[in-house]
């Protein structure tokens, strides 16, 4: 069973314990922030490829095919190495968190089948899809690759809804000490599924998007302006750059859904420290003492935010125990930079907009094309500053008010073996991943003949 998307179900961050703990949860935090980054291109990456040689057959249009090829190739060489390190997640949920496992793989065990049905359908259709490239006609061929998205976007709902599990547990019931009356299906569709989810979705599309779109922008920094690069450019960061403005409203859905479920998490995002009406909107500062310091403050903006009214009352730290609040300085500032390169990236994308509906071309300018480059790191940065707060935020928690972080960690000492050992595993995949994605991008791709005819 491989987690198809590193939905980070053990947080980075939390309480103080021993240098097991500590070690168990970098180890943790390791695999599940390098996981991410592959398994958002493997979400999105199938759809932007499909569209592209649909979009090639439909007009007979070698430039769309070309790109179809060459994104296929990466496709293949993501899914090899998002494989590799989600089978190393799925032993380190056993062996580093028997806590966790022991007393509720009951309750969460239905997303992570219905996962691993759905990546050995990936599996299979992905091998179809580029060994069948020559061998079929070419609207066959483009329907071969449908399963392949389908089961991407498919693998990252199951395993972020049991990850919506932890920070919202349903489904089962507590009867001396004991998990009674498993419910998976409630388990799974807890309050908490639909906003991270749709979240998360919608970010591992826009991570696709825009990295893609950042080489070509490389390409066209260095004068490489033909059609081929343009559309290359063009046609991932147009599809990130309209979900920004939809993963804003989706962010706004999610606050108010922490305000209602998960007081405490939106209280550290925002570093407020008392309850009451006309809270502030707090960007920047560092949490001391018991406030936010450093900090601009947007009067009233988080009372509006939530209830839509200055009077609305936003509950802050003052009501969650010490012992069960989030460290919250690194929860404060990632939310605040993921929020921040949400803007940028929606200012890109209103630019290209404009210039494309006033010239009907890309923006010649490097002011534009630079932070285009940068784009797709950007939002790497943002999806892992994202799940800093998802998860560092429900701390002390491994399961919301359920089970503590140190209480569910392996007991055995010497965890620390294999955090070093994860270090150079993870080094290895970096290097290969990088080296043989560049030497792609370095090739010249050519469309086949077959695919120059219309379907």
């Amino acid at each position: 069973m491989r987690p198809a998307l590193a939905a980070p179900l053990i947080a980075a961050a939390g309480p103080a314990g021993g240098a097991d703990l500590v070690s168990a949860r970098t180890q943790m935090a390791l695999s599940l922030g390098w996981h991410i980054i592959v398994a958002c291109l493997g979400v999105g990456m199938p759809a932007l490829l499909l569209f592209t040689e649909w979009r090639g057959l439909r007009r007979g249009d070698d430039d769309y095919l070309r790109l179809a090829r060459r994104w296929a190739k990466a496709v293949a060489v993501l899914f090899a190495v998002g494989a590799v390190s989600g089978t190393i997640l799925s032993f380190e949920m056993g062996l580093l968190w028997p806590g966790l496992m022991g007393a509720y793989g009951q309750v969460i065990g239905l997303p992570f089948a219905l996962e691993g049905i759905a990546f050995f359908l990936e599996a299979i259709f992905i091998g179809i899809y580029l060994y069948a490239w020559d061998r079929l006609s070419p609207r066959a061929h483009l329907l071969t690759g449908v399963p392949v998205m389908v089961a991407g976007v498919a693998s990252a709902f199951f395993v972020v809804s049991a990850n919506a599990w932890m920070n919202q547990p349903r489904g089962f019931l507590l009867e001396g000490g004991r998990v009674t009356h498993v419910s998976p299906w409630a388990a799974m569709f807890n309050p908490a599924t639909p906003p991270q989810t749709i979240h998360m979705i919608v970010a591992a599309f826009m991570v696709s998007g825009f990295a893609t779109a950042s080489v070509y922008a490389v390409a066209l920094l260095r004068g490489r302006r033909d059609r081929y690069h343009r559309l290359g450019f063009l046609v991932p960061f147009t599809v990130a750059g309209a979900l920004t403005p939809v993963q804003i409203v989706v962010g706004d859905y999610t606050a108010r859904f922490l305000a209602r479920y998960q007081p405490t998490k939106l209280a550290a995002m925002e570093g407020l420290p008392r309850t009451g009406p006309h809270a502030p909107l707090s960007v920047g500062g560092i949490f001391v003492g018991d406030r936010l310091r450093y900090a601009f403050e947007i009067p009233n903006g988080l009372s509006l935010l939530v209830g839509y009214s200055p009077d609305a009352v936003v509950q802050g730290l003052d009501r969650t125990p010490s012992a069960d609040r989030p460290p919250v300085t690194p929860v404060h500032l990632c939310f605040d930079t993921m929020v921040g390169i949400g803007v940028l990236l929606l200012l890109l994308a209103a630019w290209l907009a404009f210039t494309w509906w006033r010239r009907r071309e890309i923006p010649r300018s490097r002011l534009f094309l630079w932070p285009a480059a940068a784009s797709g790191v950007l939002a790497v940065v943002a999806v892992e500053a994202g799940w800093v707060v998802t998860e560092v935020g429900r701390q002390p928690w491994v399961v919301y008010g359920r089970l503590r972080t140190a209480d569910a960690v392996n007991p055995a000492p010497n965890l620390w073996a294999g955090l070093l050992l994860l270090v150079v595993v993870y080094t290895v995949l970096t290097v290969s991943t990088v080296y043989v994605l560049r030497l792609m991008v370095r090739a010249r791709p050519v469309a086949a003949p077959q695919e120059r005819e219309t379907a």
